[in-house]
Order: structure tokens, then C-alpha cells, then sequence
């Protein structure tokens, strides 16, 4: 593999200006839904060997969960204590309402319990970063999140969350979001081969926001495009999935890419695409 020399591509981002983390991270999905992992101990493994790797910045929510399958558990099993510079995120707003699916909103009435809810499972007295996710899976936007992003915004002031992002969310809602309180980073859906929210991710660069793709490998429900990335890949000894990671990081210097995986070899992997240098002909060629 083609190791990344260019000292304009920074290794890590400073998330709301005071919590560095390294650009490409770990997302909890996996441990929990979708994945082959089917013991706790089987996703505690894999979260220590993610430290072990360099990884300091996880992505969780309390809705990551099945049966005895829950993500914020395994973390707190295979991490507390905590190491001093490992950032984790949450989200809060969607409800499972009895299922394994979010089919609801939270209200801002109900978003307090959800933090705390996060706090104790976790076990921190502060979260680093909480995400109000918005909506469904459907396009973002047509609705309005002043109410919930001030309830957490209150709980900011109270000293629960250290920073606030929002997920799935257009231009719109992002300036309503920071008319009321700092973002300090944004969950959208993005990826090499899904580029519809250029608007948002442009205005994230400009003001210094972190842009945290989520589906940065397609998710399954939205399949990357295999034969450029694998040309690309070709030329640097490269996977496919190592190429697609690389581009979120060499097209924005706020992009910060946290793929999940249930496997110890693509976990592997996928730390080491941080290191991948694409050029200019590669770039050219993905576009």
C-alpha cells in the first residue's frame, strides 16, 4: 500500500475545537445488528483490539442493540475505565418503541431521559459528543429540530455533554441547530459514490465542523460502485473498501470516516486505510 506522505492531509481533527481524534474511527453498529458477532465477548474483543490499533474516537447510540447484543454494554465491559484520550459519541432522538427498528421520535421532553440514559449505561458523568438524529431513513429536512436541539443544548449547559452534533439533517436544519448552540460535528449520509449532501459538507469545511459519513462503506443498502475503486485499489495493493475509506479523508480535511465492522480482519484493515495515499489520477478517476 501507498503510504499518505502529504502533510496537508491532517491525521487527526480537533472535534469542537478542544477533543482531538484521529480522522478514521470505529462505528458500534456492527457489534450489535448486522454483523457476525454473536456473543458480548465476541464484540468486547474486538473493541479492545480497536484501541489496541490506534482507534480514539468510537460511534455508538443506545438504540445499537439485540438481545444480549448491546453496544453501549460491550463498550463500557471492554474499555472502563477509559483511556484519557478516547473520544465516544452517542446519538439520541429515535425510539425502538418495543422493536429492534426506531420507528420514533423522541420529543424534546423526553431527550433528557435518553442522555441519562446514555450516561449510566456508558458509565461516564459526561458525554463527549451527542448527536440529535433526526428522522428516518428517508431524505433529511421538512422538519424542524429547534426544540429538541435546545433541550440538549440545556443539557450541555448543565455540564452532561461536552459537544453537540446533528445527524441526518439538511442545510436548513444545521442553521437552525447552530443558532441556538455550537455543532461541533455532522452525521450525514455520504460516501465515495453517494455525494448529495456536497451542500452541507462545503458549509461544515468552511466553518470547521467535523463531517462524519455514516454508510461510508455503503451500509449494504446503498452498494458502492466496485470496478474504479478496484482499479484505484490495483495500483496501491489496495481493497476496495481501503480506496473508499481513503477518498472520504482526501476530499475534505473535516471529513472524519467511522466504518463499523464485526470482523477482526477488516477492522485491520480498515484502520490502515488512513495511511493510503491517493493521487490526482486516482481522484480523478472516482469522480
Amino acid at each position: 500500500m501507498t503510504i499518505n506522505e502529504n502533510p496537508t492531509v491532517a491525521p487527526d481533527f480537533q472535534l469542537g475545537g478542544d477533543l482531538p481524534v484521529d480522522r478514521l474511527g470505529f462505528g458500534a453498529m456492527r457489534l450489535a445488528l448486522g454483523g457476525r458477532i454473536r456473543q458480548p465477548e465476541e464484540g468486547v474483543a474486538l473493541l479492545r483490539r480497536a484501541v489496541d490499533l490506534g482507534v480514539n474516537h468510537l460511534d455508538t447510540a443506545g438504540f445499537y442493540g439485540f438481545g444480549d447484543l448491546q453496544a453501549h454494554e460491550m463498550i463500557r465491559q471492554a474499555l472502563a475505565p477509559y483511556p484519557a484520550d478516547l473520544v465516544i459519541a452517542t446519538k439520541v432522538g429515535p425510539l425502538l418503541e418495543g422493536g429492534v427498528v426506531p420507528t420514533g421520535q423522541a420529543t424534546a421532553a423526553q431527550l433528557r431521559g435518553l442522555v441519562e440514559e446514555d450516561l449510566r449505561r456508558l458509565g461516564r458523568d459526561r458525554l463527549d459528543l451527542v448527536y440529535l438524529r433526526v428522522g428516518g431513513m428517508g431524505q433529511p429536512g421538512g422538519e424542524s429540530i429547534g426544540d429538541r436541539f435546545a433541550a440538549l443544548a440545556q443539557l450541555r449547559d448543565e455540564g452532561l455533554i461536552r459537544h453537540l452534533g446533528v445527524s441526518h439533517v439538511d442545510a436548513a436544519q444545521l442553521a437552525e441547530a447552530r443558532s441556538i448552540a455550537p455543532v461541533a460535528a455532522v452525521q450525514n449520509h455520504f460516501h465515495v459514490h453517494h455525494r448529495g449532501d456536497a451542500e452541507v459538507l462545503a458549509r461544515c469545511e468552511r466553518d470547521g465542523i467535523a463531517y462524519v459519513p455514516f454508510f461510508p462503506l455503503g451500509g449494504g443498502r446503498d452498494p458502492l460502485d466496485q470496478a474504479p475503486l478496484a482499479n484505484v485499489g490495483a495500483r496501491h495493493g489496495a481493497t476496495t473498501a481501503q480506496v473508499a475509506l481513503a477518498w472520504l479523508l482526501a476530499v475534505s480535511p473535516v471529513t472524519v470516516a467511522i466504518p463499523g465492522t464485526s470482523s477482526p480482519d477488516h477492522l485491520a484493515e480498515n484502520v490502515a486505510a488512513a495511511g493510503l495515499r491517493l493521487t490526482a489520477e486516482d481522484l480523478a478517476e472516482l469522480a
